[in-house]
């Protein structure tokens, strides 16, 4: 059903997108850094509730963007645009929930997680946090719309709409941070106006009656219960297998607070120079899902299941050519944060594990998955990435980090046996046939 011509030209822009998207939060800690830890700590606890949020955004839109996917293979375009407006819908009304929820418990919040941590780094987090809660509808909407021009192949507007918001953030930290002196507050409106900026554009082009979908009326979105249920299928067990993943996430990152502000930097600015490496293998797995899923929905399993094992293998591929390269560029990637000797020693030893394990492990943990979600497997996935995340990464980061003394260390060490357990599932769920079960239209 997919050329490799068609592949590249599906996958290559979603490889773009993905390093804009992921250079937004290194282009914050990099200009923030000059301001200090305390800056680059408070930024860094935000964004761990930031991610959740977004990984809740992003699962509706996955289970929009499967539902299209499978609709456009079954040839019933007139539904897969019901099924875009729907989805926008109520990913708007969500997005404004959780808004209003973090803009009124801000400080309370931010205890609640992260307990005691310094006034200096609270002060931070709490500036960030409120307006980072602002762009929670604009960069919701976004990942709406872009879901749904992936779902009809085209990749090239979300990466179009990763470069305006780039060019936007890079320009307005540079102007605020450095410019106007703003700090952190200038890395939250830089980051703020960006995603207002890539909501608008995707919006617009979702007018265009020439896409495949498109939206029509936009005043007359009314509730179409049906169609919500079959997003929500998918959406809910997603959001909640992203959710629970990342509110561990936040477990874990509390965990590490305790650990000292060394330690918070170190793992900051480790997550923020090793996610570079992840660019391609996310892409692809982004891929994956309108692929597999217009092959599930035209019942074609034999190339859904090719598709998702040569996918795999190409993110394979350029997850161990990465790590190589990342090995060698740890100590002047490290030199650009203007670390402490301490933290830039813990630093370096995460990234030297990391780039051996995750070269290893990391595509059959999380780019395989995405072959069984867009053939409707969620609560497979959803179950398994629940437990994995609650019995191995938080479990075992307690105890291997804590309780046996290993800090922040052994945090990372239970991430890979956490990835281990996934692997062991997924490919036993993909060889055994079972996911073939769960077309969702």
């Amino acid at each position: 059903m997919f050329s490799r011509k068609q592949l590249v030209k599906l996958i290559l822009p979603l490889m773009v997108e993905q390093l804009l998207a992921m250079t937004i939060g290194i282009a914050d800690t990099l200009m923030v850094a000059t301001c200090g830890e305390a800056a680059v700590s408070g930024i860094s606890l935000v964004d761990s509730i930031n991610i959740l949020l977004i990984n809740i955004f992003s699962a509706l839109a996955t289970g929009g963007a499967i539902i299209c996917s499978q609709l456009i293979g079954k040839e019933q375009i007139q539904d897969a645009k019901k099924a875009a407006k729907q989805l926008l819908l109520v990913t708007a009304v969500l997005s404004l929930a959780i808004m209003a929820a973090c803009l009124v418990s801000q400080r309370g919040l931010l205890r609640i997680l992260f307990g005691s941590i310094e006034d200096s780094v609270m002060d931070n987090a709490v500036t960030y946090l409120f307006l980072s809660a602002l762009s929670y509808p604009f960069i919701a909407v976004y990942n709406a719309g872009a879901a749904l021009f992936r779902s009809m192949g085209n990749s090239k507007i979300s990466m179009y709409a990763s470069a305006l918001m780039n060019v936007v953030n890079v320009g307005g930290n540079a102007l605020l941070i450095f410019g106007f002196r703003m700090g952190v507050a200038g890395a939250g409106l830089a980051s703020l106006f960006s995603r207002i900026l890539a909501a608008v554009f995707v919006l617009y082009l979702l007018k265009n009656k020439k896409n495949l979908l498109y939206i029509e009326r936009w005043l007359s979105w009314r509730p179409d219960f049906p169609m919500l249920k079959n997003i929500l299928r998918i959406g809910i067990p997603t959001g909640l297998e992203n959710g629970m993943f990342q509110i561990g996430k936040i477990l874990v990152a509390s965990l590490i607070a305790s650990f000292g502000t060394a330690s918070i930097t170190a793992n900051a600015v480790a997550n923020s120079a090793n996610s570079l490496v992840f660019v391609p293998a996310q892409a692809i797995g982004l891929g994956m899902i309108t692929v597999v899923g217009q092959c599930v929905g035209a019942g074609n399993f034999q190339q859904a299941k090719s598709y998702m094992l040569k996918l795999t293998g190409t993110a394979y591929l350029f997850m161990i050519s990465l790590n190589v390269l990342m090995y060698f560029l740890i100590n002047p990637m490290l030199a650009m944060y203007h670390l402490s000797n301490e933290t830039a020693a813990i630093t370096r030893e995460i990234m030297v594990w990391h780039c051996l394990t995750a070269a290893v492990l990391w595509p059959a943990a999380f780019t395989l998955p995405n072959g069984l979600r867009a053939a409707g497997d969620v609560k497979f996935t959803m179950l398994v990435s629940v437990f994995s995340m609650w019995t191995f990464r938080i479990g075992f980061s307690f105890l291997i980090g804590k309780y046996w003394g290993f800090g922040v260390l052994g945090v990372w060490t239970a991430m890979y046996i956490d990835w281990v357990f996934r692997i062991a599932l997924f490919v036993w769920r993909v060889v055994s046939g079972k996911w073939k079960n769960h077309r969702m239209v």
